[in-house]
């Protein structure tokens, strides 16, 4: 697709099912939210109407709830050649003109990351503002113990607990870790199999939220994104594990709600 193509509503509405339900104003400016690896739509539902003048667009990957039937991604660039459509798409015929802005979380960060340099080579509309979390700096080598997608069931559900944010009765319910464990392997197959490659850095401003106590990044690799925009960069750090941003969802909403507010 070009920047100037948009694609068809239904095909919108299923990677963005909470599009008619923002509860925001008209020409609020679109936030979209990526999840986590393994994460859904839904993690960012109750984020809508926190903030003000700003309309949150959680974003609905293939192999998840209402999209479970379709097989999942396993690689980056064909997750956001398609995702970049989409968002193309959907700024094009939102009242906000073309302004936006994207908040990732853990494999979610580097999925948006991909995502503006992808927006950037199209020439479209790139955004206001990219916020990330729970992910180190994409340059940075990844390494992070045995691969998640060579793990059998056993050893994936005590990852998980580990890594916290999946209730012990789901972990403990056999069927609905076979309906969500496809998608939680594939997403990490995307993170492990990601390649970086060198481009100039992004002429978006970047906020960065990190936690103490989170198994999955380290303090010397999150810095790292600041080498990523020649904009403001910006690192709030939160304390406690990998869903802090989630469990302490009013402090993130303040941080949004201020980096965003030159815009609404």
């Amino acid at each position: 697709m070009t920047v100037n193509d948009v694609m068809s509503t239904d095909a919108l509405n299923r990677w963005l099912p909470f599009h008619t339900q923002t509860g925001a104003e008209p020409g609020a400016l679109p936030l979209y939210c990526l999840p986590h690896a393994g994460g859904a739509a839904s993690a960012f539902r109750l984020w809508q109407r926190k903030l003000p003048g700003v309309a949150v667009q959680p974003v609905q990957p293939p192999g998840r709830e209402g999209r479970h039937s379709e097989p999942p991604y396993e690689r980056m660039a064909a997750l956001v050649s398609d995702l970049t459509d989409v968002i193309l798409s959907d700024v094009q015929l939102n009242a906000a003109g073309h302004r936006y802005a994207l908040y990732g979380h853990s494999l979610g960060a580097l999925v948006a990351f991909e995502l503006v340099k992808e927006v950037r080579r199209r020439g479209g509309p790139e955004p206001v503002h990219l916020f990330v979390s729970g992910c180190d700096a994409p340059q940075v080598t990844y390494e992070d113990g045995q691969p998640v997608r060579t793990m059998n069931r056993p050893q994936l559900v005590d990852f998980l607990r580990g890594l916290g944010g999946t209730p012990e009765w789901l972990l403990n319910d056999e069927d609905a870790m076979a309906m969500i464990l496809p998608a939680i392997q594939a997403d990490f197959t995307i993170k492990e199999t990601y390649k970086y490659d060198h481009e100039p850095p992004l002429d978006v401003p970047i906020t960065c939220l990190p936690s103490t106590e989170d198994p999955r990044i380290a303090e010397h690799k999150v810095v790292g994104w600041r080498d990523q925009t020649s904009a403001a960069y910006v690192l709030r750090p939160f304390d406690g594990g990998h869903f802090a941003v989630f469990e302490q969802a009013m402090l993130t909403h303040r941080i949004l709600a201020e980096a965003l507010r030159p815009w609404v």
